[in-house]
């Protein structure tokens, strides 16, 4: 799939994975909206070390994903959605499990409501090898059964049974992406 000229969300994008990702994008010709989390440092998190050429080549919005009227508006014409804003600090995951519902899951479906609602082409939602929990069998296949181990991982089982039940119920076009060690 070619990205040139292709409009583009990345949501998470201040973390360090989705600057990167939005960094290729924009070198791939892509018309790239960077949703960054709010914060009263006024930082963009990882954006803001991105060179200033990449930099003055995308849109950079502050929100929030667990507002669902402000994610249905910047879904409204992406071609493609690159679904990463999640709180991922497992320890904190502990004190403060229901942040984790609320963003991570509640955050995960306002996505895909809006994906469902403009018809986006694709979203590709980023998971966890989190989800699997302590290996029952080597090397782990996505056959392997989850395990919440952590509210977080926990929270992220539910953001990706939303997804697949989305896929399945709605013929939104989801992808899920299970990294690991990075």
């Amino acid at each position: 799939m070619s990205y040139r000229g292709r409009k583009v969300l990345v949501t998470g994008a201040d973390g360090f994975i989705g600057s990167h990702l939005t960094e290729a994008l924009v070198h791939e010709g892509a018309d790239v909206t960077a949703l960054a989390l709010y914060n009263s440092f006024d930082s963009h998190g990882w954006l803001d070390d991105l060179p200033d050429h990449v930099r003055s080549q995308l849109q950079c919005i502050r929100g929030d994903v667990r507002d669902s009227a402000f994610i249905n508006r910047i879904v409204r014409g992406q071609a493609v959605v690159f679904h990463l804003a999640a709180l991922i600090a497992i320890p904190y995951s502990y004190a403060a499990a229901q942040s984790y519902v609320e963003t991570n899951v509640l955050g995960t479906v306002n996505v895909l409501e809006a994906a469902r609602h403009w018809e986006t082409e694709r979203i590709v939602h980023t998971s966890t090898s989190e989800v699997y929990g302590t290996a029952l069998t080597m090397p782990i296949h996505e056959s392997h059964p989850l395990q919440g181990q952590s509210p977080y991982s926990a929270s992220k089982i539910g953001a990706d049974m939303m997804a697949a039940s989305y896929a399945r119920s709605f013929d939104v076009p989801v992808v899920i992406l299970r990294p690991f060690n990075t």
